[in-house]
């Protein structure tokens, strides 16, 4: 088991990875109290039996990253990744960079038939035919030295990637729907998947109010704390929760005294830099002019959904899962579904290669083209 904590040892195992077909990356971070990622561990595996090994950011602080980020650039190189949003987003903050190309066994293993958000130790499981020992999986990765617990744990998370990659990667290419995960990955690889900007972090708070004077006040407030959090590297609700947000939106201090009073900001956001945010944020909203308020669109929800239409949809996207052996919600959602049944048509089933799965014979439904038919356990479609 090597450690590497220097940039000559970390370029050296880079060049041995781009003369291979891929290799199988993973990290540990910590979040819990920061804004951002706080990488502590890199985990890299080649192919076969080849060489595992343990990046350590802390450890080797002076470390340069760029060899990996040269590896990443490499494109005769798969890049292999389990459930990679987390990983992806601690690089792109950290050095701007993206895996080319990207292989996300979570992702692929939906498309092949093993179920919805599906985790690493069921594949390990099913695929691998190993077991892991999760005794380290919620340790402190910050803390060093690493146990060799630890060790041993992380660098499972990449070895038996390696089958589980293989397996998958010959099964996308047997069934041929490697393009369907290459249409996910994109939304992995585009920046703004990881870029929050401050102006409409509003969006992300769910309220049912829909005055636009309060929603002005709930704008300014999401702003100030999503800069402050950004500027602090400190977690949103350290600044404050939502509640407490909307629960300002809704009482409006002007002064420190008033602030005082409200029931559910917490002792952190009752500092003074915090609080004359909060105070200066919640004035912006009230002389916010007309034109900039917010609105929430409220076209959709004026649809109205056709119920029986809706149930059908239900029927034949269950249908067309089993067929396809992918999970249903990959390819719709519920909400997907009662909007295609009220008409709406700008929904992410019906474009892509849900379109090919689903959406072709949706809309066929919707206009009566098809019919459903019921033979035991299996529902057909039936044109007309």
């Amino acid at each position: 088991m090597r450690t590497i904590t220097t940039t000559e040892d970390l370029a050296s195992f880079c060049e041995a990875a781009k003369a291979a077909p891929y290799v199988t990356i993973d990290t540990e971070f910590l979040r819990e109290r920061t804004y951002w990622s706080k990488l502590c561990l890199i985990q890299m595996a080649l192919p076969g039996d080849g060489e595992a090994v343990l990046v350590d950011p802390i450890e080797g602080s002076a470390m340069s990253m760029e060899p990996l980020y040269d590896l990443f650039r490499h494109e005769a190189t798969v890049k292999v990744f389990h459930a990679a949003r987390q990983d992806l987003e601690i690089f792109f903050v950290e050095g701007n960079s993206f895996p080319n190309p990207l292989f996300d066994t979570q992702v692929a293993a939906m498309v092949c038939g093993f179920g919805e958000q599906v985790g690493y130790e069921t594949l390990v499981k099913k695929i691998a035919k190993a077991n892991l020992d999760k005794t380290s999986r919620f340790t402190d990765w910050s803390r060093r030295p690493l146990s060799e617990a630890q060790k041993d744990y992380a660098l499972a998370d990449v070895t038996h990637l390696r089958l589980i990659y293989e397996f998958l990667a010959a099964q996308l290419k047997k069934n041929g729907r490697a393009d369907w995960v290459g249409e996910e990955l994109a939304l992995l690889t585009d920046p703004a998947t990881y870029t929050v900007n401050p102006d409409e972090a509003w969006q992300r708070i769910k309220t049912r109010t829909t005055s636009g004077r309060f929603l002005a006040v709930v704008k300014a407030l999401a702003r100030f704390r999503e800069t402050y959090a950004q500027g602090q590297n400190v977690p949103r609700s350290r600044v404050m929760k939502d509640d407490a947000l909307l629960e300002l939106a809704s009482t409006r201090p002007t002064t420190v005294e008033e602030l005082g009073r409200s029931r559910l900001l917490l002792r952190e956001g009752r500092k003074p830099e915090i609080a004359d945010g909060i105070l200066a944020a919640v004035k912006e909203g009230l002389e916010m002019r007309p034109e900039d308020i917010p609105r929430i669109e409220t076209s959709r929800e004026q649809m109205q959904v056709n119920p029986a239409l809706a149930d059908l949809l239900r029927v034949l996207l269950k249908a067309k899962s089993e067929s396809l052996g992918v999970a249903p919600r990959l390819i719709a959602s519920s909400a997907d579904l009662d909007l295609i049944a009220a008409g709406d048509r700008d929904v992410p089933a019906l474009s892509g290669w849900r379109h090919e799965a689903f959406g072709d014979d949706a809309l066929r439904l919707c206009k009566g083209e098809i019919a459903l038919s019921a033979k035991g356990n299996e529902v057909r479609v039936v044109r007309l």
